[in-house]
């Protein structure tokens, strides 16, 4: 896969020749155009259909986040990977048994992934983690193996995340603590990262289904909307505890974010400041490209490599009923 460009302050992005030039402080930017296949606009940031119709002929996504750090949008090109075979394929499969038989196995990638994490730091000392690892081992099995519909799978991964959340006493700094999560807007800091780093993630994967033959509107464990690409959520899921979470707990232990440097806090809302953001986005980018070896291809990958291979594993099942398991790096795959 190609560069992804983080644009972090205000400022006109256009076309200039054969290559992009961003322009702030009345100075210009050239940004070379070869191997960029996404881009994050992290400010304001003006934009014309000049420039649109040339990343679109280039299939390079844009990401739009506003102020707050919310994702607001993308700008999506043309789709350049299209197949009826395998949209007629995804309809069925989402009107059938099949829909449940996916929804599962993410949420049991999200057990595995965070029984992952919350083993580091059980053997690291966090001895309190147990209890939680042993719920995700025993309980969550016993109960999914129960479960037949959607509404009561999303229920148990409800509480499967807020056991997870219940390690953090025992994982961060008292300044870091979270009484419970909220999203729009969050609180507190660790409601600001946990936001923060989901959208990173949720745009990372509409950009790795995009260069797919999957349809972005079709998705098995989140209800398919008109207002997102729900098919990203699903497949964002599953590597959360290895790429959100791992990313803040390295970030918050080791002291590269401190509330009182790095975070704006408001009467109603908290979030991360420019430092704080281009901080966590350096970290966030380094532990996508981390590398792990994959046991099952006997070979080594980097995070977003398994991201698309999540990709083809789904469409192969779809077309050829071929089985498959989500990514998990506790089995190493």
């Amino acid at each position: 896969m190609g560069k992804t460009k983080y644009i972090t302050s205000m400022g006109e992005l256009s076309r200039k020749d054969n290559s992009l030039c961003f322009r702030k402080n009345n100075k210009n930017i050239y940004l070379p155009i070869e191997n960029i296949h996404e881009i994050y606009c992290m400010n304001e940031v003006s934009i014309n259909t000049k420039l649109l119709d040339y990343l679109s002929t280039k299939h390079i996504v844009i990401h739009f986040f506003n102020y707050y750090g919310n994702y607001s949008g993308t700008f999506y090109p043309k789709d350049q990977y299209k197949s009826g075979r395998l949209l007629i394929k995804e309809v069925e499969c989402y009107n059938s048994m099949k829909r449940i038989v996916i929804a599962k196995k993410i949420v049991i990638a999200i057990a595995k992934n965070l029984d992952y994490v919350l083993y580091h730091y059980y053997k690291h000392g966090r001895k309190e983690v147990k209890k939680i690892i042993d719920w995700i081992r025993h309980e969550f099995y016993k109960q999914l193996e129960e479960i037949q519909d959607i509404q009561s799978l999303m229920l148990l991964e409800g509480t499967l995340w807020q056991m997870f959340y219940s390690s953090f006493q025992y994982i961060l700094p008292e300044d870091f603590m979270m009484n419970k999560r909220v999203r729009r807007p969050p609180d507190n800091p660790m409601n600001a990262l946990i936001s923060f780093g989901n959208s990173l993630l949720y745009t990372k994967c509409i950009s790795v289904i995009y260069q797919t033959h999957l349809n972005q509107t079709i998705s098995y464990l989140h209800e398919p909307s008109e207002a997102r690409f729900s098919l990203s959520l699903d497949l964002s899921e599953t590597f959360k505890p290895v790429i959100v979470f791992k990313t803040i707990f390295d970030l918050v232990n080791n002291k590269k974010l401190k509330v009182n440097e790095h975070f704006e806090k408001k009467v109603n809302y908290c979030i991360l400041n420019d430092k704080g953001r281009q901080i966590f986005i350096e970290a966030f980018e380094e532990r996508l490209n981390r590398v792990f070896l994959n046991k099952k291809l006997k070979r080594k990958m980097t995070y977003q490599t398994a991201m698309k291979m999540d990709c083809y594993k789904l469409i192969k099942y779809l077309l050829e009923d071929k089985d498959f398991e989500f990514f998990s790096l506790k089995e190493g795959y």
